[in-house]
C-alpha cells in the first residue's frame, strides 16, 4: 500500500531533448523525505566550434548532490560513454553505489577508473535476469539487444506501482555477441502492470526493423575475403559484435587481425574475460604490421568518429608510427558519423581517397546497423508492455515528439512529454510534469569543470571570430602617459580592406585617444581602459568589418 502523502516520481538531469549525458532520478516518499536512485550517468562530446577548448560535457546532478544523503545506488543499464562516461568525474559529488553487469563494471574500471587520480568508486556487479532491492525500490535487470554486450532495461518496482526504463535496445534474434530482446521477458512484465514506460526514441523516425549484427558480420566476411590487399575496419571500440565479427572473417580467409588504439585494446581486454571472444586467436600488436603480407592482414583501427589523435585519423595524416596504407588498400567504415562528427570524419575519408585507398562506408555496402529501435520494433514493444503512460527520452525535440505522437497511435492513454529538469509525478494520479528543477551541462576544461554560466566559454568564441588586441599603457599619478603604448594584435589579418596594416591602424587609434583626454581623465584608470577600448573596435571595424576583443591595461606608475 501507499501511504498518504508518498509519491513516485521521475526526473531526467540528461539525455532528454539531447543525444548524450543520459542521467535519470526516479524517488519515491512524500516530497520532504523522498528516497532517490539515478539510472545511468553518462557524458557527451562538446563541439569544437560551439565550446572551443572542451571536449567533454556532463550533466549538471547539482539537484541530488544537494540531496546525495537520500541517494541509495546508481544503476547502470550498459557500458557505452553516454551512459557510464560521466562516473569518474561526478561520482565523488554522490558517493552511492554503483551498480552494473559484469561486462560494465570492468570496461568502467579499466577505461576510467584506472587513470591516475581516478576515484575509488563503491562498485557492486549485478547479473542480468537478477533483482536488486534497495530501500523502498526492486530493480530487475531486463537483458535487450544493443550494440554493446550485457544492455539491460531496467524494470523499477515500487509500492505505487512497475516503471519500465529501457534504456538503449533493439528486436536483433542473432546479435553475434550479447542478448536477444526476449518478448516473453517483456510481455511478463505488461501482465504484471506496467504504470509508464521511459523509452528510447533514437530511431523513431526511421521505418521498419533494424537490420542484424549478422547481416553485418556476413557482408564484412564477404568484403574482407574479395579484398587484394590490406583491409583496415573503424568501428566503436565497444562494439564487441563488430569486433568478433572482424575477428571471424579475418580466421575464415587466412587474415590475422592487429587491434589497432588503445581503447580498442582496453575493450577487446575487457571482451576476452568476459567470454565474448572465446575461440578466437589471440589479437596481433601494430608493431606486426610491417612484418605481415599485404593480403594477410586486417586491422581494428579507432577512430570512426573523426577524434583526431585516434589511429585512424593519424594513419590518413600519414603520421602513425606504426600503420600505414598504400594504393589498393581498403578502409570499411563499420560506423556512422554522430551528428556533429561529419566533417570530421569526411576529412579522413578525403585524405585516405587521395593515398589510393578504397573507402567503403555503410553509403554503399551493409556494413553497419544501428543499436536502436525503429519503428517497427516499437510496435513491438509497446505491445508486449501495454503501458499507462509513456515518457520519451534519449533523443532530440525532433525524436521525442515523433515518440509521443507514436505512443498515442499505439492506444497510450497519457503520454508526458519530458525535458532535463521535467520533475514528473508518476502515481498517485495521472502522470504530469508539477515542477522543473536545475539542470544543465558541466564543461571539462582542462582538468576543472565549469558550468555553463562561466564565461570562459563566450569569450573563446567571441576570440575565435574576431581575434584580440591587447593594449598596456604605463601612467603616471600626474596623468602623464609615460612612453609609446604597447600593442599587440592577435588573430586579426595583417591588413584592412585597403591594404593598410591593422597594426599601425590600431597604434594610431590609442595614441589619438590617449592624446585626446585631459590629465583628469587620465588618472582615472578604468575610464582610460574604457575609452581606448571603445576606439580601438571602432577603429578595426572601420576598415576591417569585425571588431576585435580589447584587453586594455593601465599600468600606474
Amino acid at each position: 500500500m501507499v501511504k498518504g502523502q508518498e509519491e513516485l516520481v521521475f526526473l531526467p538531469l540528461g539525455g532528454v531533448g539531447e543525444i548524450g549525458m543520459n542521467a535519470a532520478l526516479y524517488g519515491f516518499g512524500p516530497e520532504k523525505g523522498r528516497k532517490w536512485i539515478m539510472v545511468d550517468c553518462g557524458m557527451g562530446f562538446a563541439s569544437e566550434e560551439k565550446m572551443p577548448g572542451v571536449d567533454l560535457m556532463f550533466p549538471d546532478l547539482s539537484f541530488i548532490e544537494e540531496r546525495r544523503k537520500d541517494l541509495l545506488g546508481i544503476f547502470i543499464t550498459h557500458a557505452h560513454e553516454d551512459h557510464i562516461g560521466a562516473i569518474s568525474e561526478l561520482w565523488p559529488r554522490l558517493k552511492a553505489p554503483v551498480y552494473a553487469t559484469r561486462f560494465a563494471k570492468n570496461l568502467l574500471e579499466t577505461r576510467r577508473l584506472s587513470e591516475p587520480g581516478a576515484p575509488k568508486v563503491d562498485l557492486r556487479e549485478v547479473k542480468p535476469g537478477r533483482r536488486v532491492t534497495v530501500g523502498p525500490f526492486e530493480l530487475e535487470y531486463v537483458p535487450v539487444s544493443h550494440s554493446i554486450p550485457e544492455s539491460n532495461a531496467i524494470a523499477i518496482r515500487t509500492a505505487a506501482g512497475l516503471v519500465l526504463h529501457t534504456g538503449d535496445w533493439k528486436i536483433d534474434p542473432t546479435p553475434v555477441a550479447g542478448s536477444v530482446t526476449s518478448p516473453e521477458a517483456f510481455t511478463a512484465l505488461g501482465d504484471e502492470g506496467i504504470l509508464a514506460i521511459v523509452c528510447d526514441s533514437t530511431n523513431v523516425v526511421r521505418e521498419g526493423f533494424s537490420p542484424s549484427e549478422k547481416t553485418v558480420a556476413e557482408t564484412l566476411k564477404t568484403l574482407i575475403a574479395d579484398a587484394p590487399h590490406r583491409v583496415a575496419v573503424t568501428t566503436f571500440a565497444s562494439n564487441v559484435a563488430r569486433i568478433r565479427a572482424v575477428a571471424e572473417a579475418a580466421v575464415a580467409c587466412g587474415r590475422e587481425v592487429i587491434a589497432v588504439g588503445r581503447a580498442m585494446d582496453r575493450v577487446i581486454d575487457v571482451a576476452r574475460e568476459c567470454g565474448y571472444l572465446d575461440g578466437l586467436p589471440e589479437f596481433r600488436r601494430a608493431d606486426s604490421w610491417k612484418s605481415l603480407p599485404r593480403e594477410r592482414v586486417v586491422a581494428l583501427l579507432t577512430g570512426s568518429q573523426g577524434e583526431p589523435r585516434a589511429a585512424l585519423a593519424r594513419v590518413s595524416r600519414r603520421d602513425h608510427p606504426d600503420i600505414s596504407l598504400a594504393p589498393g588498400d581498403q578502409v570499411i567504415f563499420s560506423s556512422r558519423a554522430i551528428p556533429g562528427n561529419e566533417r570530421d570524419v569526411g576529412s579522413i575519408i578525403n585524405d585516405l581517397i587521395e593515398q589510393g585507398v578504397e573507402v567503403i562506408t555503410d553509403r554503399t555496402e551493409l556494413v553497419h546497423v544501428s543499436g536502436h529501435p525503429r519503428r517497427d520494433e516499437m510496435v513491438e514493444m509497446y505491445r508486449w508492455t501495454r503501458p499507462g503512460t509513456a515518457i520519451p527520452v534519449h533523443g532530440e525535440a525532433l525524436h521525442l515528439d515523433e515518440h509521443a505522437r507514436f505512443a498515442r497511435a499505439q492506444g497510450v492513454q497519457n503520454v508526458v512529454k519530458a525535458r532535463n529538469g521535467s520533475l514528473i509525478r508518476l502515481s498517485p494520479g495521472t502522470p504530469a510534469v508539477i515542477d522543473n528543477v536545475k539542470a544543465g551541462r558541466l564543461f571539462k576544461d582542462g582538468d576543472v569543470l565549469i558550468d555553463e554560466k562561466d564565461r570562459a566559454i563566450p569569450e573563446r568564441r567571441k576570440l575565435m571570430q574576431a581575434g584580440l588586441v591587447s593594449v598596456a599603457i604605463a601612467i603616471d599619478e600626474d596623468g602623464v602617459v609615460l612612453g609609446e603604448p604597447a600593442v599587440d594584435i592577435i588573430g586579426l589579418p595583417n591588413r584592412g580592406r585597403s591594404g593598410e596594416p591593422l597594426i599601425e591602424t590600431v597604434v594610431d587609434a590609442v595614441s589619438r585617444t590617449l592624446s585626446g583626454m585631459s590629465r583628469g581623465k587620465l588618472k582615472d584608470s578604468e575610464s582610460v581602459e574604457k575609452t581606448v577600448d571603445r576606439a580601438v573596435r571602432t577603429a578595426a571595424n572601420e576598415v576591417w568589418g569585425k571588431k576585435p576583443a580589447c584587453h586594455v591595461q593601465v599600468v600606474e606608475v
